[in-house]
This record gives structure tokens, C-alpha cells and sequence, in this order.
């Protein structure tokens, strides 16, 4: 099928016109990004890319992924035309209450779209992301005989986009890791939000992809044919590398009073969307797409359609002659989780007295036998976070199958790539670094949150109890402020017993992200608590540890590497005390009233917390009239007993407050 110029160009001043009429009349969105690419589009959803419209989740299709969300209608528009379930009644509802075309594109709610993009830089770490697991996928599953995953990821992307450190982070890796099947197309419109571009940049990004080991081509990005050119070349290319195509365009392109200027951004063109209209040679008719447009793409969904049939009967042949692996490529798209884990982690002897992040090293190899499409990563700290699959291999340019990912000193890249393994849907995406840099991924943190993406985040160094490096290292707000954030489980287990119930917990669920918050210093085995008790509890979020003797007088709670020290305190109180452990607010809330009775009964209102953090979040279970013994300043550089001990987090302070009340 040759590049029609003429239907595609007709096509794209067609998306144009969807584009203002959706921002005109919700009166907000953007227009640049739609506008400038719409040639970009053309030849991607008319040509260039492999997909099926009736199957947007077809495991080897091309990836698609528009990192500059805010350009939204672009998608929305190609993604309309081309025969996916986007209705015109959604496109007229852009940007409206419960709609399928909402500001910016979120993954679950449209059809056609790969990731939750907003923050910009995200998409692009995002596609990075993708690419790794489409690499990982043909690595494991792909036969001398049948190749069942053969496919490209292609990120859109924005001057905002190569501005935010993210994306620096994630490209820097791509071209280490050789990802030949990543293609990103620079929007270079040289014009952010606020200025032309060169108030702020100057570098030559071009340059800079070279130098993080991309091939790099330099178009005329409203010439289809070198549009489809440069995708052509950095589709065949076999040298090792990702590509990186830089498009000229003009911003809002169509609406000749803001286009190339920094106006075309936002909204500022709806008002002259009329004439713009007009001088495109649009009917007056809004939301206009012609039956020749339609029907370009009725015939072109033929095609692919043709392209899916073949495909799937070399899919189905591997099927039949690899049912090992087409089991677990069934088991990791249905995300399954072996129901039998916790018989497959032995017990921690009694006398053990470790680190939960030493613990959660032990116990993260049996569930890695158990679930051979986890994969687990760390930034530059494999050695500390003690997350490393025994056996796993690297994942490199080399040894795409590598079960363990070096992301090197890049968080906030990490955890945009997790983001991505887990868009991609087959692998269950780990990594780790130290609690405290949680605040250097925090973004992408969130959107795995808000995506609903079953990340496991395995975070040492959880407390000022990490001692000698001091504040800077210590976790005061970290925890607590992540519990904030919504469809995130944080748990903070007290013992090697409660650590296998969080990575079984956090393996199990697969609603959103859990985030593991692990001690550096070594804790005592609560020997008195049953090891199943302490292990199952985890998975409620609270228990009793100790029950009281007699009537019920006093509730001591903790969490984590404290726990300890409310059961010391228990012990000197007396009979009438009882101690909940409580590793995950998340999962206790979302018990069943009844056990959250059972387990806080509102007949005992004199309740006492202890965590070594900020304090204010235990008082949901405290009560206004209860006392939380926390921390109100950061840590110190000392031996973390002592730091402890001199900001307050020890027993006696708990039996304090108990006598105080």
C-alpha cells in the first residue's frame, strides 16, 4: 500500500478540525501539539504503524505513546478516524465529566491509549519502559521457529518533554541498552508554555541523543514522505541502536494569529478557530470527517486486519508446539500469582536477627522461582536494597532475558520504566533504592498509582534507624507522605516473619502499586507471635501481637522496627494492655468494618502510636484522645540505636504517654 498524499493530507486538516472544535468548545486544551503534527499522525495511523483497532491490547502490535499529554486531541482524533471505540459523541465530550477523551490521556479510560500521560518527561521514560519488556517478552518467548513478538514503541515527544530530567535518565539507558526497537519523533517546534524555546535551551538535542548512542535523522515534519522516510530507515536499521527522529513543525499550525509563536500552546487560538476553519477549506459543519477519510481508513483497517490474521496463525502454530510457554505468557497477562507462596517461604529461625531488607532478600528468591516473569531492579544499590534474583541474570543489550535491571544512579527514570514494563502488561515490575529518594520518583510514584499499576517498590533505609549517614539519608516524612497518596499500599514490616507477608502481600495485589519500606539495621524476631499470624496479618494490614489479660484498658500500636518497643512497653503496663501491629494503613482501612472493630474496638478510646515519623497520620486511629510518639524534626548522624533513643522512639516514652492519659 503506497502513501496516499493526498487522502492523508486531506486527513490531517481533517484532524485539525476535530482538534479546534473539541478545544473550542470545552474552552480549554491544546492546540499546538495537535496542529503542528498533524502530518506526524497522518502518517502513523494511516500508514506507518502496526495495530488492530478492534483489538487495541494485541501483544504484538506497535506502541504508540504521546508523551506530551497535554496534546491530547491528537490521539484522540487519529485514534478516532482510524476505527477504534472512540465514538464522535466522545470526541464532542473532550475534556467533560467521566468522558473517554479526558485533558490528558489515562490509561484504561480509552481505548488505543498506552500510558497515563501528563507530567511531561514521563512518556518518554514510559516508552523506554515499554521497550524493555518488549525486548524481555521476544527474549523468553519467541521460537528459531515461530516469532511471535516483533514490534517497535514510538514516542512523540515534546521540547518539555527533552527538558525534564526524566526523560534524560531513561534515554541515557536506552541507548546503553541498545533498544533498537525505540523510535521517538522530536516535536521541535522551538516553543515551550511560557517563551520560544531558545529563552531557555540551547543545547543541540540532536547532538545529545548521539551522544547517549541513538541514531538521529532531521526532517521537515510536515512532509509525509520524509515523515514516512525517516520511520522507514529507523525501522530497518540493524545496528543496535534506538532512533531519534527530529521533526520541524509549526506549533498550531492552521491558525495563523498564534501559530509558531508560544500562544498556540494553550486555548489562546480557539477564538480564531472559525476562520481558521474556513481557510482550511473545512465545510461549516464542526466535527467534520469525510467519507473519504473514513473510507481511506475502512480500507487501510482491512490490511491490517490481514497483517493480525497472519499473525495470529504463526501464534497459533507456537501455541500448540510451546504450551510451557504460551501457559506462562497466559499466566503473566492474567497477572496470576501462585496461591500457594507463603508454603514456599520457609520460616526464619527463631534466634534470626536480621534487617528486614536482609529478610526480604531471602524471601524474594523463592517467590521469584514461583513467579518467573517477576522481574527486580535497583538503583545502583542491588548490594543494599538486597533485591537481586539469584540466577536471573542481567538485562542488557546481550542478555535481554536478564531478570534484574541496573538502572545505575536514576530513580526517577526507574520508576518511569517500571511504569512502562507494567503499561506493557506481561512482567511484574520491581526495583529499589533507599526510602528517602522516594522523593526523586515521587511522579512517577503517582501516576503508577493513579494508572492502577502493580508495581513493587522494595525501599531500605527506612528511618532515622539507618544512623551514620545522618538526616540526609534519613527518612522522616517519607513514609507517612506516600500513605497520602491514593491506591498506593505502604507496608512497613516488623520482623523477617511480617517481611514475607509484604512481598507476598505486595505480589497478590494487582489494583496499583505497593511501596515496601524496609529497615537498613537488624530487628528482633517476635518469637511470642505465631510466624503464620505474623505473616497473614500483614496481608489485613492490622492485628493483635498481644491480646490483653482481663478487661481491655489501653491499645498500643507500631509498625516496622518500633513494634518492638510497644511490646516492651505492653509488658510493663501490664494485663489490660493490648498491641496491634499496623505494617499497612491501606489494607486495614480496607478491612470490613467488623474486623477493624474486632481489632480497634471504639469501647477502648485510650490508645497510644509510636512510629519513628511524623505523627500526625496515626491519629485516624488514635483519636484526639490518644498520643502518638513520633518525630517533629529530622535525624542525626549517629549509630541509629542512639539517634533513636535521643529523639523519643523507645519504650519508656510510650509507657509515659500511657500513664499520661
Amino acid at each position: 500500500m503506497s502513501l496516499n498524499i493526498e487522502i492523508l493530507s486531506k486527513a490531517a486538516t481533517e484532524a485539525r478540525g476535530l482538534c479546534m472544535d473539541a478545544v473550542q468548545a470545552s474552552q480549554s486544551g491544546h492546540l499546538g501539539l495537535p496542529l503542528g503534527c498533524a502530518e506526524i499522525g497522518a502518517v502513523l495511523y494511516g500508514y506507518a504503524l502496526k495495530y488492530n483497532p478492534d483489538r487495541p491490547r494485541w501483544i504484538n502490535r506497535d506502541y504508540f505513546v504521546l508523551s506530551g499529554g497535554h496534546g491530547s486531541m491528537f490521539l484522540y482524533a487519529w485514534l478516532h478516524m482510524s476505527g477504534y471505540d472512540l465514538p464522535m459523541s466522545e470526541i464532542k465530550r473532550f475534556r467533560q465529566l467521566h468522558s473517554k477523551t479526558p485533558g490528558h490521556p489515562e490509561f484504561g479510560d480509552t481505548p488505543g491509549v498506552e500510558c497515563t500521560t501528563g507530567p511531561l518527561g514521563q512518556g518518554v521514560g514510559n516508552a523506554v519502559g515499554i521497550s524493555v519488556a518488549t525486548k524481555m517478552a521476544a527474549a523468553r518467548f519467541n521460537t528459531d521457529e515461530h516469532k511471535v513478538f516483533d514490534q517497535h514503541v514510538i514516542c512523540l515527544c515534546s521540547d518539555g518533554d527533552m527538558q525534564e530530567g526524566v526523560a534524560s535518565e531513561a534515554c541515557a539507558l536506552a541507548g546503553h541498552w541498545g533498544l533498537d526497537n525505540l523510535i521517538f519523533i522530536y516535536d521541535s517546534n522551538a516553543v515551550t508554555l511560557d517563551a520560544a524555546a531558545k529563552e531557555t535551551q540551547s543545547e543541540n538535542t540532536g547532538k545529545r541523543f548521539e551522544a547517549y548512542g541513538f541514531d538521529v535523522q532531521e526532517i521537515d515534519g510536515h512532509d509525509m514522505q520524509q515523515v514516512l522516510d525517516a520511520l522507514n530507515v529507523a525501522k530497518e536499521r540493524d545496528n543496535g541502536k534506538p532512533q531519534f527522529i527530529v521533526a520541524h513543525t509549526l506549533i498550531g499550525k492552521g491558525v495563523p494569529e498564534v501559530e509558531g509563536t508560544y500562544k498556540a500552546h494553550g486555548e489562546a487560538g480557539a477564538k480564531y478557530v472559525d476562520a481558521a476553519r474556513k481557510a482550511l477549506g473545512l465545510p461549516a459543519e464542526h466535527y467534520f470527517v469525510s467519507q473519504d477519510v473514513y473510507g481511506y481508513f475502512a480500507e487501510h483497517k482491512k490490511k491490517l486486519l490481514a497483517d493480525y490474521d497472519c499473525w495470529e496463525g504463526t501464534y497459533n502454530e507456537w501455541r500448540k508446539k510451546s504450551p510451557d510457554k504460551a501457559k506462562l505468557l497466559d499466566d503473566g497477562l492474567e497477572r496470576k500469582v501462585p496461591v500457594t507462596l507463603f508454603a514456599k517461604i520457609p520460616e526464619f529461625p527463631k534466634d534470626a536477627k536480621l534487617a528486614t531488607r536482609k529478610a526480604g532478600g531471602e524471601v524474594l528468591q523463592p517467590i521469584a522461582q514461583a513467579m518467573p516473569l517477576l522481574m527486580s531492579g535497583s538503583a545502583d544499590l542491588h548490594g543494599s536494597t538486597m533485591n537481586y534474583i539469584k540466577d536471573g541474570g542481567d538485562f542488557n543489550r546481550d542478555n535481554p532475558g536478564g531478570r534484574n535491571i541496573r538502572f545505575g544512579i536514576r530513580e526517577h527514570g526507574m520508576c518511569a520504566i517500571l511504569n512502562g514494563i507494567s503499561y506493557h502488561g506481561l512482567f511484574r515490575a520491581s526495583g529499589a533504592t533507599f526510602t528517602v529518594f522516594t522523593d526523586y520518583c515521587r511522579a512517577s510514584i503517582r501516576l503508577g498509582a493513579l494508572a492502577k499499576l502493580p508495581n513493587i517498590y522494595i525501599f531500605t533505609h527506612d528511618s532515622i534507624g539507618v544512623g551514620e549517614d545522618g538526616p540526609t539519608h534519613q527518612p522522616v516524612e517519607t513514609v507517612s507522605s506516600v500513605r497520602l497518596m491514593p491506591n498506593i499500599d505502604v507496608i512497613r514490616p516488623a520482623d523477617p516473619e511480617e517481611t514475607t507477608g509484604a512481598f507476598v502481600a505486595s505480589v497478590q495485589r494487582t489494583e496499583g502499586p505497593t511501596l515496601l519500606a524496609l529497615t537498613r539495621q537488624a530487628v528482633p524476631m517476635l518469637n511470642d507471635i505465631d510466624p503464620k499470624l505474623r505473616r497473614e496479618g500483614v496481608l489485613r494490614g492490622g492485628y493483635v501481637v498481644k491480646k490483653e489479660k482481663g478487661n481491655l484498658e489501653l491499645i498500643i500500636m507500631s509498625c516496622g522496627s518500633e513494634l518492638q518497643h510497644a511490646l516492651a512497653a505492653a509488658k510493663e503496663l501490664g494485663n489490660g494492655v493490648r498491641v496491634v501491629s499496623m505494617p499497612c494503613f491501606e489494607r486495614f482501612n480496607r478491612e470490613s468494618p467488623e474486623y477493624r472493630e474486632e481489632i480497634l474496638p471504639n469501647s477502648c478510646r485510650k490508645r497510644v502510636a509510636i512510629e519513628a515519623g511524623v505523627a500526625e497520620i496515626w491519629y485516624q486511629y488514635v483519636g484526639l484522645d490518644g498520643k502518638v510518639i513520633g518525630l517533629h524534626q529530622f535525624g542525626l548522624s549517629a549509630p541509629g540505636a542512639e539517634v533513636m533513643k535521643e529523639r523519643g522512639i523507645d519504650a519508656q516514652h510510650v509507657v509515659d504517654a500511657a500513664k499520661s492519659l
